[in-house]
């Protein structure tokens, strides 16, 4: 085969064609061509030399490739065309008119096959059809990723309202009891401390946060009468008192896709290691790490709180009371990370 003459590309950002092809003659009869239908053409000789060109230009809409060239054949070239440039439209030619060819190079993603001499009636006819379909692909594409974008921000706005309305709720709960107010941020500050002593981060320790300042929201059915009660409750009563993890679950559903963490953490926030807890009587580690980390912060501030039924206890007291109970009620590791995010009880954030 005689040396294939070298092409000289001029690299320009406006080029929307390549041609490849080792003939010059093939690639000049072609640039004319296509110039007349107002291409903008870039040439090479090979298939290496052809990939050159695009590494310098980025992608080129339509690509017109030889099958049979010399150090890169067009079967190699349409390869490395589809893995780095997929959104070009390849159309491959060859002087041999072989079936087999013609399907592989189809498998491989080019847009059409062409068999040489090209009329320019033909090659009018197959280059607008590419390129149609190369449109269509391309607009497809910006549509579903622009659908989907939208679908997302809206889902994520929905969200944020629905959370934002569920947040009212839990202040509006704690501003009707003067004993438990502040209770479900200082959970949440003593959560997210505890959880990242044990190694929480990013959005896992954005789950806490948000399942400690969540935690008591289904309370927001039990009556007042129940929660304000200065003796001990009567079976019933303690009864709807152990509910309200459930109803909390059930008011915060539509965070199980996007928050599973926060739905684990108010249902499961008054479950016991020893499986005496509420509202399934889960045992050690089938009880989720975060609702574990959440019961130790909840029965901190519930001891060093003022209820109706009894004063509070001094952080000092309460810290052992929390070692007392760890292993049977509590999780031994989370009331360890809590006493040591916590060494000096003066610093705590306590409800005066």
């Amino acid at each position: 085969m005689p040396h294939a003459e070298e092409a000289k590309p001029v690299v320009a950002g406006s080029a929307n064609c390549l041609i490849v092809d080792d003939e010059p003659s093939v690639r000049r009869s072609l640039s004319r061509m296509l110039q007349a239908q107002g291409f903008q053409c870039l040439e090479a000789c090979s298939g290496r030399q052809g990939l050159e060109v695009l590494n310098q230009t980025g992608e080129i809409p339509l690509i017109i490739s030889d099958m049979r060239m010399p150090e890169l054949d067009g079967m190699g070239f349409l390869e490395q065309v589809r893995q780095r440039f997929p959104d070009s439209s390849v159309i491959m030619l060859s002087g041999i008119s072989e079936t087999t060819t013609a399907v592989d190079c189809l498998h491989l993603g080019a847009a059409d096959f062409l068999l040489k001499p090209i009329s320019l009636g033909e090659l009018q006819a197959r280059v607008a059809r590419a390129l149609e379909k190369r449109a269509l692909v391309l607009q497809n594409r910006f549509y579903q990723e622009h659908l989907e974008r939208q679908v997302q921000e809206q889902a994520q706005r929905i969200q944020e309202l629905f959370l934002q309305g569920v947040q009212m709720l839990a202040r509006a709960l704690e501003a009707k009891d003067a004993y438990t107010r502040g209770h479900s941020i200082r959970v949440s500050q003593y959560a997210v401390a505890t959880a990242a002593r044990l190694g929480f981060q990013g959005a896992g320790l954005d789950g806490i946060r948000l399942g400690g300042e969540l935690h008591d929201i289904g309370k927001i059915g039990t009556r007042e009468a129940v929660l304000h009660k200065p003796s001990s409750l009567t079976p019933e009563e303690f009864k709807q008192i152990t509910e309200h993890p459930a109803l909390g679950e059930r008011m915060l559903s539509p965070l199980a896709h996007e928050s599973p963490d926060v739905l684990r953490i108010v249902r499961s926030h008054h479950e016991r290691l020893d499986g005496r807890g509420f509202p399934d009587g889960l045992r050690g580690e089938k009880i989720p790490i975060e609702a574990r980390i959440v019961a130790v912060a909840d029965s901190f501030d519930a001891m060093t709180t003022r209820r109706p039924y009894r004063d509070a206890r001094p952080p000092d007291d309460a810290m052992h009371e929390l070692r007392r109970v760890a292993g049977t009620q509590l999780d031994p590791a989370a009331v360890e990370a809590f006493v040591a995010a916590y060494p000096d009880p003066s610093e705590l954030p306590i409800s005066a």
